[in-house]
């Protein structure tokens, strides 16, 4: 939870100076949502490639990559653990 508190403190910062500056923000809010949206889904388009390619239906190449875990925000910390769960799991 902090990651995102320090985040939004450093967005209102960023934000106080561009008023104080007179200056606009480098990009209207729905274009830099779509475009940070783009971000994520890009960084999964490579893990899951790889679990396709070895022959992995798409939902579970999805799981096993944390694909859409991590698209739709899950919280830090939460990763690992499911990821130490898994490997429990797999040593079972």
């Amino acid at each position: 939870m902090k990651v995102y508190l320090f985040s939004f403190g450093a967005g209102l910062l960023v934000g106080v100076i561009y008023n104080l500056l007179n200056v606009r923000s480098p990009a209207p809010p729905l274009i830099a949502l779509i475009g940070l949206l783009g971000i994520l889904i890009g960084e999964q388009i490579v893990p899951v490639g790889k679990q396709l390619l070895s022959g992995t239906a798409f939902a579970a190449a999805c799981e096993k990559s944390y694909a859409i875990a991590h698209i739709f925000g899950q919280l830090p910390g939460r990763q690992a653990s499911a990821q130490t769960e898994a490997s429990e799991e797999k040593r079972s």
